[in-house]
């Protein structure tokens, strides 16, 4: 088992993201951990991934997407986005928006809906 601290990972700019930021923090051989951070202003535009999500809100605050409806979203929160099911995201607090993200390790293609955040 390895065993790192999230300091010591890399964060990778979303390229489709305003002000958001990427972290693999663990890849193992069915799923990937990755930590996404959005400051405030931040947010992805609507789009789809071919693998679903499972996600767990650390921090702050924000306001997301799922196919038609819209939630608010903050610290303990819990999300679940199905695989083609197109969805956004929108920091709308005052301090960066953190959550976990959890997907399969299966080919995943992203498809841009909408370009702006």
């Amino acid at each position: 088992m390895d065993v790192k601290h999230t300091h010591e990972i890399p964060a990778q700019p979303v390229k489709a993201g305003d002000y958001t930021t990427l972290q693999v923090l663990i890849q193992g051989p069915n799923f990937t951990l990755r930590r996404f951070v959005m400051e405030p202003g931040g947010g992805m535009p609507t789009h789809t991934n071919t693998v679903e999500h499972e996600q767990y809100v650390l921090r702050g605050r924000a306001s997301i997407g799922i196919g038609e409806a819209g939630y608010e979203v903050s610290q303990g929160d819990v999300v679940f986005i199905p695989a083609g099911v197109t969805h956004w995201y929108q920091n709308i607090g005052q301090e960066n928006f953190e959550f976990l993200c959890i997907i399969p390790n299966q080919p995943d293609v992203v498809t841009i809906v909408d370009k702006s955040c």
